[in-house]
Formats: structure tokens, sequence, C-alpha cells
């Protein structure tokens, strides 16, 4: 019999305010009696923008620009139905993109 699990993803461009929130998840969690496994690091996103300083006469100037997307990978092991009500509750800081998934249980 296969462990039920909710998979949590966070993104944001500020590493601190993911691990903050990771951190909050991961102690409501354990909290409310459920294992957690994380927060696991998934590779940084880089995007990297180079545009002229000038359209006419400094062609050879440019400005480099790179924005950085951290993301962050929990998993709550066989939760209860409090640990589901408590991470509803959450109240998680403003630039941090969660994504869960429960899996359906397939009989």
């Amino acid at each position: 019999m296969a462990k039920t699990r909710i998979r949590i993803r966070l993104k944001g461009f500020d590493y601190r305010l993911i691990d903050k929130a990771a951190a909050e998840i991961a102690e409501t969690a354990s909290r409310t009696g459920s294992a957690v496994a994380g927060p696991i690091p998934l590779p940084t996103r880089i995007e990297r923008y180079t545009v002229n300083r000038s359209p006419h006469v400094d062609k050879k100037s440019m400005d480099q620009f790179e924005i950085r997307t951290h993301k962050r990978l929990l998993d709550i092991i066989e939760p209860t139905s409090k640990t589901v009500d408590e991470l509803k509750k959450l109240n998680l800081p403003a630039g941090v993109d969660i994504t869960i998934k429960i899996p359906v249980n397939q009989s």
C-alpha cells in the first residue's frame, strides 16, 4: 500500500521569502503530526537579458539584466485532516507562488 502525500512546490524571486515560507509549512505539518520531507532546493532558473543603452549612437554600450526564479519542493507524508486544515489557514508572504498537488488514490 502506497503512502499518501501532499507535494508542495514554492516559486519566487526572493530566496529568503521562499525559505521562510517553506520553514513555516514544514513546522505546521510537523506540529499536526505529519512527516515532512524537504524543503528540497530545485535548480534556479536564470533568465538573462541584454539591452542596448541607446538606440542610435552607442551600439556597443549595453546593459545586462537577469531574473532568478528560485524553487523549493516539500513533501508532506501521510497528512491528517488536521494538517490539511492548518495548511489552508496558513498565511504565506506575498511574492511566493505555491502549487499544491494531492494525488488521487487509484484503486
